[in-house]
C-alpha cells in the first residue's frame, strides 16, 4: 500500500510548490507596470512608518476586480489594537459620490427632479437672508455650483459681505462657477428626506434598499450602527488617540441624522465595492450614469483643487482629472483625524482608494500616485 502513496505525496507537494502565494502574486499599476503584492505591502508600510499613519485600509482595482485589498497598521495606537477586515473609517467626505449616486438613484423613480429649485421642495429659513439660494437645485448641489460657503460655522465670510460666522451667506450666483460646498449636500439630503417620507434618520433605510443592497455592499453607514461599537476604528493627532465616537463637527449634526457631506463609515473593501459599480455603470439606467459622470462645472485654474489635484472641473458627485487620453474620476476626504482618497477609471478599469486614521492620507496620496505612476 505504501508504494502508492509515496507517489501521491509527491504530486501534492508539487502542486502546492507550484500556486503563487498571495504576497508573490502581481497585480498592474496605473501606468500599466506589474508589482507584487508584497512590494506594494512593503512601500505602504515604508509610508506609513515615515509619515506617522497608525492604520490603513487600501484596495486597489484592475480590470474592474480588487486585486490588493489590505487592512495594515492599528485601530487605536494606546491599546495596539490592529485593523482587521472589519475595522470601520470615517470617510469623511468620500461620503459626497456615494450620495450622489443615491440621488441619481432616486432622481430614476421620480422621487426628486435634479433641476427644480430646492426652496420648492423645502424652503429653508436661515437661508432667506440671501434670496439667490432659491435658484439652487440638485444638480448645483452635486456639481458644487451652488455660491454657497463649505459650512457658513467654519469658513471665514468675505469682508464685503460684513457677516458673522455662522450667518448664511453666497459667494456667487448658482450655476456660475465653482464652490465647494457640504452645505449644499446637507440641504439637497434634508429635501430628500421630506420627499421620500423618510425622515434624516431613516433616509439610511433607504439608502441600504437603493444603493447597499443591490451593490452587494455590506459595510456602509450614514448614521449609527450597532455595528460600529465594536468594528469602528480610532482617530489620531499627533500620533495621539482622540476619543471622540462621531465624525461630525456640525452644530446640528448628530450620529443619528443622514449626514451626506461627511458622516459615511466604510473601508477600503467595501468602498471599491461602490467604484466597481461605478466602472461598471451598474445600478442606473445608461442615460443616468452618463449624467453622473459628465463634466459640468469648471474649476478655476487658480483653485488648490487644479493647482494640487489637476481637477479641472466637477461632474456630479467627482472630480475630473484629465489624463491623456483618459478621464479620472476622484475624490479626497478629511476630518480632523481621518482622511480618504479614491479614483477611478472607466477607461482603463483600474481604481483605488484607501482610509487612513489620522491626517496624513493627503502625504499618502501624493506618494501612492507616484508610486502607481499616476504622476511624476
Amino acid at each position: 500500500m505504501n508504494q502508492y502513496i509515496l507517489p501521491g505525496l509527491l504530486l501534492l507537494l508539487g502542486a502546492c510548490s507550484s500556486q503563487v502565494s498571495e504576497e508573490d502574486a502581481t497585480l498592474q499599476l496605473f501606468d500599466g507596470k506589474a508589482a507584487t503584492s508584497a512590494e506594494v505591502t512593503g512601500f505602504l508600510r515604508h509610508q506609513m512608518d515615515s509619515l506617522g499613519i497608525p492604520g490603513l485600509s487600501i484596495a486597489i482595482i484592475n480590470d474592474a476586480q480588487v486585486v490588493y485589498q489590505k487592512n495594515l497598521g492599528y485601530a487605536n495606537l494606546d491599546t495596539r489594537q490592529e485593523l482587521d477586515e472589519n475595522s470601520i473609517f470615517e470617510a469623511a467626505s468620500l461620503s459626497k459620490p456615494v450620495f450622489a449616486y443615491f440621488v441619481m438613484k432616486l432622481s430614476e423613480r421620480g422621487a426628486i427632479e435634479l433641476t427644480r429649485p430646492l426652496h420648492f421642495y423645502l424652503p429653508e429659513p436661515s437661508m432667506e437672508v440671501e434670496p439667490r439660494y432659491r435658484n439652487v437645485n440638485a444638480r448645483h448641489v452635486l456639481s458644487h455650483s451652488t455660491g454657497f460657503p463649505n459650512w457658513r460655522w467654519f469658513d471665514t465670510p468675505p469682508d464685503s459681505l460684513d457677516t458673522p460666522r455662522g450667518t448664511f451667506y453666497m459667494l456667487q450666483n448658482p450655476g456660475v462657477g465653482y464652490t465647494y460646498s457640504g452645505e449644499g449636500y446637507d440641504y439637497l439630503a434634508r429635501v430628500i428626506a421630506k420627499n421620500s417620507g423618510y425622515g434624516m434618520h431613516a433616509l439610511s433605510d433607504l439608502f441600504q434598499e437603493l444603493v447597499q443592497e443591490p451593490l452587494g455592499i455590506k459595510h456602509m453607514y450614514f448614521t449609527w450602527d450597532e455595528y460600529l461599537y465594536d468594528h469602528k476604528v480610532y482617530g489620531h493627532v499627533a500620533g495621539r488617540v482622540n476619543d471622540r465616537s462621531w465624525g461630525s463637527g456640525l452644530p446640528h449634526q448628530n450620529s443619528y441624522q443622514f449626514n451626506a457631506a461627511g458622516a459615511l463609515h466604510t473601508n477600503a473593501e467595501n468602498y471599491a465595492r461602490f467604484l466597481i459599480a461605478m466602472i461598471n455603470a451598474e445600478g442606473l439606467l445608461p442615460e443616468t450614469y452618463q449624467d453622473m459622470l459628465t463634466p459640468r462645472t469648471v474649476v478655476e485654474k487658480t483653485s488648490n483643487r487644479y493647482t494640487e489635484d489637476g481637477i479641472t472641473n466637477w461632474c456630479l458627485g467627482f472630480g475630473v482629472v484629465p489624463h491623456g487620453q483618459d478621464t479620472l474620476y476622484v475624490h479626497g476626504g478629511t476630518h480632523t483625524d481621518f482622511q480618504s482618497q479614491m479614483m477611478f477609471s472607466r477607461k482603463s478599469r483600474f481604481g483605488y482608494t484607501f482610509f487612513v486614521n489620522t491626517r496624513k492620507g493627503d502625504e499618502l496620496n501624493a506618494a501612492f500616485t507616484k508610486f502607481i505612476g499616476m504622476r511624476e
